[in-house]
């Protein structure tokens, strides 16, 4: 479980493809992730991967076929700039929201426009995942946490502060990059718990739920 906090950005030293499924070794600055073990989870641009063998300023993960059919990892190179997020500790500050590293669907940046010092990006995503994606409500792209200002079926607007911009590899993207998308994981198992009750199936990609706010109260929600 992660926080969508990226704690620092790293760099990809080698990708290693073997068929449909790759190894990665990623660097990052020495300070930045102390005391790392084996098998721990780091998420790689929103994307929960465990550590193999690791160096101090280094480490390996494995990206499976699944991984890499739902993921931009694939689209990495020696070079490449990544978001790492080590996963979540019990106690620690939940600064962002609950993000599983299980990523859903890559969306597409449509747009880039200056707010200010802020910039707001507009991205495009497959339609089926436009019901968990609620204006104020929270997303991870590409690893980040970040509110959704506004959206519609299969698009949404996100506003990126200086701070991010500072902070991870969102000043790079561009008009057309893919990005790891991960919505809300308390709406899915919402919409899934309430499901028999509804006649909705949470798997189906049109949305006739029937769910609404005084449905949800009278149930509890």
């Amino acid at each position: 479980m992660f926080t969508g906090l990226v704690q620092t950005t790293g760099t990809v030293r080698s990708v290693e493809a073997r068929g449909s499924e790759t190894r990665l070794c990623i660097g990052f600055p020495s300070s930045a992730l102390p005391d790392l073990e084996l098998g721990e989870s780091i998420a790689v641009n929103g994307t929960c991967l465990t550590v193999e063998t690791f160096g101090k300023d280094w480490y390996t993960a494995y990206a499976s076929a699944e991984t890499l059919s739902h993921t931009n990892l694939g689209t990495l190179r020696p070079g490449s700039l990544v978001n790492l997020e080590r996963a979540l500790a019990l106690g620690d500050r939940l600064g962002g929201h609950l993000v599983s590293g299980h990523v859903d669907c890559t969306a597409r940046v449509q747009s880039i426009s200056p707010a200010g010092l802020s910039r707001i990006y507009r991205l495009s995503f497959p339609a089926e995942h436009g019901r968990y994606v609620i204006e104020k409500g929270s997303v991870a792209l590409d690893g980040i946490s970040l509110t959704v200002n506004a959206c519609g079926p299969d698009w949404l607007e996100v506003n990126i502060i200086p701070e991010t911009q500072r902070a991870t590899t969102i000043s790079g993207w561009k008009p057309g990059y893919g990005v790891n998308m991960e919505t809300d994981l308390i709406g899915k198992y919402v919409r899934r718990m309430v499901a028999p009750w509804t006649g909705d199936d949470a798997q189906s990609t049109e949305d006739s739920s029937g769910i609404t706010e005084a449905f949800l109260r009278m149930n509890g929600f």
